[in-house]
């Protein structure tokens, strides 16, 4: 594992006028994601107070996700040997209304990275539920199949993610619909998560 293609460079996110300094910015590429509906009374002890379940044609689901970290950046500044990594997680959505507007954000259950320091950052920093696991990947491209692997091993089992795409992968055009690393969405924390 550990092959990877290149994919042209989206460059760095514009910053808006006035706002505060990015604590960690970095791309997402190569992003693997399945969904999986689930009785929600599954997810309820999850759920974060003055949230609610985040429905899809009134079907509750969560994702498990795999993708690469790149060009890592803590405060504007790269740290060595964290730049690039993959990240594979188990989320759930869910919304809020305020003042009469709902608001979408994403409850994760479990973060997996590869480096100690990374998940040590990311549970001071964020409060989020990062464990550290031996983590590979594996991306190729076959007679115009994009093949992406993500692995993670617990104990002596090693598991997976592995998704198959047809076409050539391109930047999402800007206003698109759906999940993309361009939405914004708000993180509601859960004590009951972690």
């Amino acid at each position: 594992m550990g092959e990877e293609l290149a994919v042209p460079d989206a460059g760095p996110a514009p910053m808006a006028a006035g706002k505060e300094r990015v604590f960690l910015a970095a791309e997402w590429r190569y992003l693997a994601m399945l969904n999986y509906e689930l009785d929600p009374a599954l997810l309820a002890p999850y759920v974060p107070s003055g949230t609610e379940l985040d429905r899809f044609n009134g079907k509750a689901f969560v994702s498990l996700v795999g993708f690469r970290f790149l060009n890592t950046k803590i405060l504007g500044i790269p740290v060595p040997f964290h730049r690039n990594f993959d990240e594979v997680n188990l989320r759930f959505y869910v919304r809020r209304c305020v003042d009469g507007v709902v608001k979408r954000g994403v409850v994760f259950l479990r973060e997996i990275v590869p480096r100690r320091a990374i998940a040590a950052v990311a549970r001071l920093a964020y409060s989020e539920n990062y464990r550290r696991l031996p983590m590979a990947h594996r991306i190729s491209s076959s007679d115009g199949v994009l093949s992406i692997e993500y692995a993670w091993r617990l104990g002596s089992i090693w598991n997976s993610l592995t998704v198959q795409a047809v076409g050539k992968p391109h930047p999402m055009p800007d206003g698109s619909a759906g999940l993309s690393c361009k939405m914004q969405v708000e993180k509601y924390e859960s004590s009951a998560a972690n």
